[in-house]
């Protein structure tokens, strides 16, 4: 075999040439010998009649019970904790209310004041304590019609008063859904006469209700939850 570089004679085994030192190439490309064929993939040849197969293990299916033993169980759900709302927090609440509608009251009657005053001075009168009856008819009923619309729309439309807002109340039916107007109108009316006819003993029967429910939230069958 000779060196590609220098055309000395080398071994056969020798990897560089001890004359020039190149390395030298492969035997195979020197000598031009063929390239070893492709190895083609066939398919595994049968084992022969003294070897062993390999058995098939036999699959088991698990009973109904054994898969629910083995099964993991899901933790019980809690149910969620309902919070009452309760007797002073809801006086809070009830006397946040009354100085809203207070308030609201006492300009609408600033306001009916001055025109009835108007109304008199036109007719060259004064405002004075017999003639002053209409006026106090037309103040009374637009207190109460004043206050039954604050109690009725508000919990109607969103189960909560100004009041009940800050103290972070809401007002409910069953299954802890929104009430409707009409519910919220039996509501009040039950409050206004059950509160009077029991001297009020109707709202301190929230202290010993477990759901901390007055007479009128038995009569419309609703309940006070704290947010």
């Amino acid at each position: 075999m000779k060196c590609q570089n220098c055309e000395a004679e080398v071994p056969v085994e020798a990897e560089r040439c001890e004359n020039c030192g190149a390395k030298l190439l492969s035997r195979r490309v020197v000598l031009g010998l063929p390239r070893r064929e492709a190895v083609a993939l066939t398919a595994e040849s049968e084992p022969d009649e003294g070897e062993e197969r390999d058995e098939p293990e036999e699959v088991r299916i698990p009973s109904r019970s054994e898969a629910r033993a083995a099964a993991p169980e899901n933790p019980p759900e809690t149910a969620p904790v309902i919070s009452y709302g309760g007797f002073f927090r809801r006086l809070g609440a009830f006397i946040v209310d009354v100085l809203s509608i207070l308030l609201i009251s006492g300009l609408m009657g600033a306001m009916a004041y001055i025109g009835y005053k108007v109304g008199l001075a036109a007719h060259g009168r004064v405002v004075t304590w017999d003639n002053a009856g209409p006026l106090m008819v037309l103040l009374t009923a637009g207190w109460l019609a004043l206050a039954a619309s604050y109690f009725v729309v508000f919990h109607g439309m969103v189960g909560q008063t100004i009041g009940k807002w800050m103290f972070g109340l809401r007002l409910v039916g069953s299954e802890e859904r929104p009430i409707s107007y009409r519910r919220a109108l039996l509501r009040w009316i039950g409050m206004v006469g059950l509160g009077c006819a029991s001297i009020g003993l109707s709202f301190l029967w929230i202290l010993w209700s477990r759901e901390k429910r007055a007479w009128h939230d038995y009569l419309a069958r609703t309940w006070v939850l704290r947010e």
